[in-house]
């Protein structure tokens, strides 16, 4: 097992999931005394498994047909969008 890859992408994935819409949205499940917290837990942890899974699907799908150098550069300019959107639709 590579276990550096292992531990790389947790803290990444682990520091980037912290406070993030997905762990408020969690939280705010849990908040009601009715609902099993079991029950949010497993439907959260599914959820977050399916997403990753699908990530690692299109990512290997991407890695396949595009370059590297698109991917980055695509990344890098939708990040920046996000950024500058973000900006202008607080003010």
């Amino acid at each position: 097992m590579q276990y550096q890859a292992v531990a790389t992408v947790f803290l990444v994935i682990f520091m980037a999931e912290i406070g993030d819409k997905t762990q408020l949205a969690t939280m705010l499940f849990a908040s009601d005394a009715q609902v099993s917290k079991w029950a949010i837990f497993i439907g959260a942890a599914l959820a977050l498994v399916l997403t990753s899974a699908l990530g690692v699907l299109a990512g290997g799908w991407l890695g396949a047909h595009v370059s590297e150098k698109i991917m980055n550069t695509v990344a890098g300019v939708g990040f920046i969008a996000i950024g500058v959107w973000t900006l202008l639709s607080s003010g």
